[in-house]
């Protein structure tokens, strides 16, 4: 029986990750269905134990969206490096703060941003279908690693929405169109991933088992995602962008309101 419970729990753990795989590949968030399915499944486990996890599933998907994206677009590297080298400064010190510091402070905080964000795009309706108008080659690098550095500390810290930050990010102060944000961000997510696992391989014991399951099944995922982006473009990622931000407010909301 118990051998039984424990296939099932690997299975459904494995069907959330598939899903977070997809989502991740596409516009990022993929957190908003792998972690409270982690929670739900060990509740009396160590968090930073279930972030450690969730990060080594999530970095496997994140890492094959970013290579099917490089093989198929033009990465821009001006700013995807910077970023990416600062995001992984970030997130280190980010993992590091949350083994010490309780999240619920930063949730009303990120649940305002994102409403201003998903107000932001719903109301500018041609807002990342085009390329705009880049910034100077060192602005655009400073500006890379501004993002990277902020949304890796979160992404470390806390971490619900971070691929849809940095694709808002790029295409709001940068000018790329959601596609090319997305491929840089997933670029810049493989390093943040990177840097919270090691924190937390050191740190706590990670479930690597179950880690190893869900990777594979995260993989699978983003491998789907991120052809799916690929094939429909700037559009389809626009679309699922808003989709995964009003399910990230409701999400944040309803954890607000019920004192999750």
């Amino acid at each position: 029986m118990l051998l039984d419970n424990l296939d099932t729990l690997f299975l459904l753990l494995g069907l959330a990750a598939f899903m977070a795989g997809f989502v991740d590949a596409v516009v990022g968030g993929g957190g908003l269905v792998q972690i409270p399915a982690l929670f739900a499944a060990y509740p009396t486990t160590l968090p930073a134990t279930l972030f450690g996890t969730n990060k080594l599933s999530s970095i496997v998907g994140t890492f094959s969206a970013a290579i099917q994206y490089a093989r198929r677009i033009p990465i821009v590297w001006t700013i995807a490096l910077p970023s990416a080298l600062a995001a992984l400064v970030g997130s280190w010190f980010g993992a590091k703060a949350v083994v010490y510091l309780p999240a619920e402070f930063i949730r009303p905080v990120v649940l305002l941003l994102l409403v201003a964000v998903a107000i932001y795009t719903f109301a500018r309706k041609d807002f990342g279908k085009h390329a705009g108008v880049r910034p100077a080659r060192n602005r655009e690098m400073f500006l890379g690693a501004t993002i990277g550095v902020v949304v890796g500390f979160y992404d470390g810290f806390f971490g619900p929405g971070t691929g849809s930050f940095l694709i808002f990010l790029f295409v709001r102060f940068i000018g790329l169109d959601f596609l090319s944000a997305s491929a840089v961000a997933k670029i810049v997510n493989v390093a943040t991933n990177l840097a919270a696992l090691l924190v937390f391989s050191v740190s706590v014991e990670i479930l690597w088992k179950l880690g190893v399951v869900m990777a594979c099944c995260n993989l699978a995922g983003a491998l789907l995602g991120s052809r799916l982006a690929l094939k429909h473009g700037a559009v389809f990622v626009r679309h699922m962008f808003l989709f995964v931000v009003i399910l990230l407010i409701g999400k944040l909301g309803y954890d607000l309101v019920v004192g999750v």
